[in-house]
């Protein structure tokens, strides 16, 4: 056998042993009459020794041996006589009476070592060998404990796990489609799914009751930290069920997770929030709840007294931002700066001083009595010593920019822990929303989901005022899932569709499937989808979801590592009856 233990097993109790590891060259110490080197696997750290005086031809061995090289040894366990607490094994050693060169190894182009020498894109070109990092590998652990965990409850819970296919039907979902030519039918194409919705509906109609499968999903839209073009979900629905059930089950999900893997219980019920109050409160529909800053409208408060940017705004807005009144005009010149960059495109920020002797300080002082900036702090609440940041412009607009800054500000005064865990059931989402440019109603989730039952007589004459019976899950600034009770009745649907703007020839030709289907006694059912890589990126504490992916994609979409996407060849284009454009 190649090894007898693993590089993160043995201790003290094995002293005296006679055992064989294998492994890579972490890194090598020549002392002369002695010769050290550590021994890495996926478990762990073992130093091994080699004697000149003992073995001087197998130490002559061991010196030339670079980083990365692969190696089996055999030898024995000794007490380490400097011990190193740092590390499980740091009580032993092995002593090495024999040496095999499994593989030998270029040197890496960065180290590889918790903390690396190597960027971010020569990583992801390397990614095979950033993928022997122990911080990269604890990442992927956590996934695959999550992902057991997940199977674990849900089995329990009498889902089953079912797949469904990759090669479907392109339907509009709000993002675009991957498209796969079809060699076999000239001129079509497959879509890769932007998720199994409609499948997952119809295994509901089939009578299974409870579905779930984490699966891969495929969006082709813009990238950032928290995106890629493919994902992965676990899927669920329910049927037979209500809102109330389906945000039992899956809060009973996220707390099950949480304590086996992390330790955190959650006590009572997850709050809940609708999505009119997450705006009014935080101009989000994922509010980060780990801190206050909560918005207040100071609109009637501000206009009438000659301010324009004020007078000619819709809505006036700020926050508290306890305990920072010290902030000097270098730092709220940034602060300004900060806001009126591109990516959040304010014209500017406006700040009320409390002063600790109780008198009041704003940048825009010569606009206001005292009387009048003292109402702005009492209506915030602001205290001596706080200081109110205060945006204005269009209502939406305004709420999104004062997000920003409000998220900005937490990160700066280390108020988002990234080990205190908040969830948020935020609910009764728009179910339209209209999109001005091509003057029609989107569906704000997707065109299957239920409206409220007590909004329904809204459809007909004020449809942007009906509610969904929609469903978010988030945490921490993060969206970690979303879900809603879907509509099972055929004129239902075709109401839905004719409001979103489909023709009935349209709604037939992408989803006749599902409506006939829905004439065979479809039940009542719902459910959610919980973004995976999302979950595990906020459970490690990390905004960024590509080192919990093993192969990430980079911002343009692009695997540097095997060089893809990349052209086809002449042959391949033909037999799937493609002509470019050049």
């Amino acid at each position: 056998m190649f090894r007898t233990h693993t590089c993160g097993e043995l201790r003290a109790s094995h002293i005296g042993s006679t055992v064989t590891l294998a492994g890579w060259v972490q890194k090598s110490r020549d002392l002369g009459g002695m010769t050290f080197l550590d021994l890495r696997d996926r478990y762990g750290l073992t130093q091994l020794t080699f004697n000149m005086e003992d073995h001087a031809e197998l130490c002559e061995k061991a010196r030339k041996l670079g980083r990365e090289f692969v190696i089996q040894i055999e030898g024995k366990v000794i007490e380490r006589s400097s011990k190193n607490t740092n590390i499980p094994t740091g009580e032993i050693e092995i002593l090495v009476s024999d040496l095999k060169i499994l593989n030998a190894a270029k040197t890496p182009p960065f180290t590889i070592e918790d903390e690396t020498d190597g960027g971010d894109e020569l990583r992801a070109q390397y990614r095979y060998l950033d993928l022997r990092r122990k911080p990269v590998q604890n990442k992927l652990m956590l996934r695959n404990k999550v992902a057991l965990q997940t199977r674990v409850f849900l089995d329990e819970q009498g889902f089953w796990d079912v797949e469904t296919p990759y090669l479907i039907k392109s339907t509009p979902e709000g993002a675009r489609d991957f498209v796969v030519p079809s060699r076999m039918n000239e001129g079509q194409f497959y879509a890769l799914p932007q998720s199994p919705q409609t499948f997952k509906q119809l295994l509901m109609v089939s009578g299974f009751d409870r579905y779930y499968q984490i699966v891969k999903c495929f969006r082709d839209e813009d990238l950032r930290a928290d995106r890629q073009p493919e994902f992965t979900q676990i899927d669920c629905e329910m049927a037979f069920v209500e809102q109330e059930d389906v945000l039992q089950t899956f809060e009973g999900l996220i707390k099950h997770l949480f304590k086996t893997i992390k330790n955190v219980d959650f006590e009572g019920a997850f709050p809940r929030m609708t999505y009119a109050q997450a705006m009014e409160k935080y101009g989000s529909d994922k509010p980060d709840i780990r801190f206050g800053m909560e918005f207040v409208d100071l609109t009637d408060l501000s206009q009438g007294s000659g301010f324009p940017v004020f007078d000619s705004a819709e809505a006036v807005l700020g926050i508290n931002v306890e305990q920072c009144a010290v902030y000097t005009r270098k730092q709220l010149d940034a602060l300004t700066d900060w806001v009126k960059r591109p990516q959040i495109g304010a014209t500017g920020l406006i700040y009320l001083r409390v002063n600790e002797d109780g008198t009041y300080k704003s940048s825009v002082d010569k606009f206001y009595s005292e009387a009048q900036l003292k109402a702005w702090a009492e209506r915030c609440n602001a205290q001596p010593g706080d200081l109110v940041l205060l945006l204005c412009g269009g209502l939406d607009k305004t709420r999104k920019q004062l997000n920003e800054l409000r998220l900005h500000l937490g990160n700066e005064l280390g108020l988002r822990n990234p080990n205190e865990f908040k969830p948020l059931w935020v609910v009764d989402f728009p179910l339209l929303e209209w999109d001005e440019d091509n003057q029609r109603f989107h569906a704000m989730h997707h065109p299957f989901t239920s409206p409220k039952p007590e909004d329904f007589h809204l459809l007909a004459t004020e449809p942007g005022k009906v509610r969904a019976n929609a469903y978010d899950l988030a945490m921490n600034g993060v969206e970690l899932g979303g879900g809603s009770i879907r509509i099972h009745d055929r004129e239902i649907q075709s109401r839905m569709f004719d409001l979103l703007g489909f023709t009935k020839e349209e709604a037939e030709a992408q989803f006749g499937f599902l409506m006939k289907a829905f004439e065979y006694g479809a039940p009542p059912h719902g459910g959610l989808a919980f973004g995976l890589d999302r979950l595990v990126a906020t459970m490690g504490g990390s905004e960024s979801i590509r080192d919990y992916i093993a192969f990430p994609k980079n911002n343009s979409g692009r695997d540097v590592m095997i060089d893809a996407p990349s052209p086809l060849d002449a042959t391949q284009l033909k037999e799937l009856h493609i002509q470019l454009n050049k």
